[in-house]
């Protein structure tokens, strides 16, 4: 009878998985607070779903990021490309709504962050690392 009553909780506990994900090793996360106002010239193109805009400020993300209008939300994500650590050639570069790798030609959905197309050679690839992005009113705010 003894057996029964643990039975539920062995079940309960092997059924618990400390893998949480695997986080990225060539990107390190960094803390930054940045505004984007959408009354400016400059992210206007945010102001229309479907549309990117690049901000390199200095001290937002490692390289900068890429916000994306998805019509129903603003998301936000590190222009490094990142499957290999920072170098000469990891900025990504905007394409529409696409950012290309310029080392492997890596393609990553502004939408999502997912890779498009990763090489099926068995290793681990990662989607585009993403940051916070909370609306109020005309002001984005873009954090981490």
């Amino acid at each position: 009878m003894r057996y029964f009553l643990f039975l539920p909780i062995f079940l309960l506990l092997s059924a618990c998985s400390n893998d949480q994900g695997q986080r990225n090793p060539y990107l390190q996360e960094i803390g930054f607070r940045f505004e984007v106002n959408l009354n400016l010239p400059l992210y206007s193109p945010l102001t229309n779903p479907g549309n990117a805009v690049y901000i390199g400020a200095q001290g937002v993300g490692i390289r900068g990021v890429y916000v994306m209008n998805t019509g129903f939300a603003y998301r936000v994500f590190e222009a490094s490309c990142p499957n290999h650590s920072p170098n000469a050639c990891s900025t990504t570069d905007l394409n529409g709504q696409t950012a290309v790798c310029g080392c492997e030609g890596y393609e990553y959905s502004l939408f999502t962050g997912q890779q498009f197309s990763p090489p099926n050679d068995g290793a681990r690839y990662f989607n585009m690392l993403e940051y916070r992005a909370t609306q109020n009113g005309n002001v984005v705010v873009l954090s981490n």
